[in-house]
Parts: structure tokens; sequence; C-alpha cells
């Protein structure tokens, strides 16, 4: 870990999401992901599952948690034609729409959006060629059972798969805020689409002792007081600022299972692919979870 689980300010108040979206807005953050979508690309582990869960290269994908464009210019290059991305640190967007124009990519469609906000999520939806007429006239869009549905005159096509790339849910703070994304996110697909992302996990064995000293803090509450839940983590580094929610097996089940997907696949980063020196130095270890939206 880069930095320590004891570490704690005092008098802090929790990570909010304005927060984060602060962190990935510093010029630390904004200058990492830039040099990361102009160099790096997909990971082979990436790529490998990319190419084997999202085999139509003509399908409507969705990118939440785009950043600086690194994995939406790679999926352009291996040939996915329809992409709509969207994050919401409007700096790195900047970032990805001039890396846009300088590739010719300018029909990969921005958005600056939060994907815990299901109203934003709906407004990326492709537009329907035609209006699709019901017995009464124009349909309206599909219901998500949430306040903030906003009607539509026409019924929108839904995405045939999303990814959510490099650990983007798990810097949601909160667990309920990260089930309102997961729940927005099915809400935006086709039935049985799927969905990639992935997260670190709370029990690799050579970490269990740090978590362990951790679990002592939250039982006695002096824990840092910035944190939501226990696996989360908020460090300081050379590139700025970082908050992280860690989960266990367990926890991301449940969440799966609450949110209208289903698991089908996971594997370690390590155990898919050696990935060359610049991605281990960009990143760490991750775990790789395909699920699909639940019929």
């Amino acid at each position: 870990m880069e930095a320590s689980l004891a570490d704690r300010p005092s008098g802090a108040k929790r990570i909010s999401g304005p927060v984060v979206r602060a962190d990935f807005n510093a010029i630390e953050s904004v200058l990492l992901y830039t040099r990361a979508a102009h160099r790096l690309g997909l990971w082979k582990s990436e790529r490998l599952l990319i190419e084997r869960f999202f085999p139509d290269l003509a399908a409507p994908l969705l990118e939440a948690g785009c950043g600086a464009g690194r994995a939406t210019f790679g999926l352009r290059e291996l040939g996915y034609s329809d992409l709509t991305a969207f994050d919401f640190a409007e700096e790195l967007l900047t970032q990805a729409r001039d890396r846009a124009a300088e590739l010719g990519h300018t029909d990969i469609r921005f958005h600056h959006a939060d994907a815990t906000k299901p109203s934003q999520l709906r407004a990326l939806l492709p537009q329907a060629q035609t209006p699709i007429i019901g017995p009464s006239g124009p349909m309206r869009p599909i219901s998500t059972g949430t306040a903030d549905r906003t009607p539509s005159p026409v019924d929108r096509p839904l995405f045939s798969g999303a990814l959510f790339l490099f650990n983007g849910l798990m810097q949601i703070p909160g667990r309920r805020n990260r089930r309102r994304a997961l729940r927005a996110l099915a809400a935006v697909v086709q039935p049985g689409a799927p969905l990639l992302f992935t997260t670190h996990d709370r029990d690799e064995p050579d970490e269990l002792h740090l978590w362990r000293a951790e679990a002592k803090r939250w039982a006695a509450g002096t824990q840092d007081p910035r944190l939501h839940e226990y696996g989360d983590r908020y460090f300081d580094h050379e590139h700025g600022r970082t908050f992280m929610h860690l989960p266990d097996r367990p926890e991301t089940l449940a969440d799966l299972a609450a949110t209208g997907w289903s698991p089908e696949y996971d594997a370690m980063r390590n155990d898919l692919a050696r990935e060359s020196a610049a991605v281990r130095d960009f990143s760490d270890n991750c775990r790789f979870w395909l699920v699909r939206r639940s019929p």
C-alpha cells in the first residue's frame, strides 16, 4: 500500500463526491491520466477481456469514468465504432476531447456526468432513429423506479455494454453511492449486457495484517474520520490524493445482487497477462469482474 492505514488527520470531514472530483481535477492527477492516455492505451489484460466479452465492434458501448480517454481511445483502436464516454472531472474531460480532436476521433461522444446520478446517465442514451409508437402515441422511456426520472417523448435504445475501468467504481465514496451507480448503469444497458469493472481486493494475502489492524481501529472508533466504511482508504502520493474503497468478495457479490447484476467471470490481472513495466508502474494488481445485467 502506498500509505499506512493508520495515517489519519483529526477533525477532518468525511470524503465526499466533490472532494474526489477536486482531486481528479488537480493538476497532478490531470497530468498523470493525460500521460496514460497518450502513452499506455489499453492494458494487455483489458484488451483480452474486452475482445472476449464485447465481440460486436458496432455495438453502442458506454464507458464510465473515462478520465482523459486512455481506455476510450484504446477501444477505438480495436475497432469499436459507437462509443459514449463520460466522467465527472471536467479537467480530465477537456484533455479527452482535445486528444480526440488531435486523433480525428470526433465521433466519440464525451460527456460530463456523474455515475451516481441516474438522470444524467439516462441523458446519454443513444437517440432513436425513429420514434417508437405505442397504442396511445409515442412511448415514454424505461422506468428505473427513481424519483428523478425525466419523461421523454420517445423510447431511446439502450447500450449494449458498459465498462468502468481502473477501479473507477471503487473511487466513489460510500457503499450506498456505489450501489446507486451500479443501478444507474443497469438502467441504461440491455438485459444480458456485459459490464466490465475492476476492484482492489481487501483480502490480498500480503495485506491481511494491515487490515486486521485497521479493523481494530474501526472497532475502537479511532479510524481516519474522513472515511465512510471499513475498507476505505484516502492517501497522498506524488500524483495527488486518492480515495479508494477495497472490498472483499462477499461485499462485491452482495452489491451486484442488490443492483441488478449477475456475476459471470472474475480474475486477477496478474493471472491474465504479463503487463509491461509502464503499466505495472501506473497501477497495482487488481481484480477484473465481468457481470451481466439481470433479465
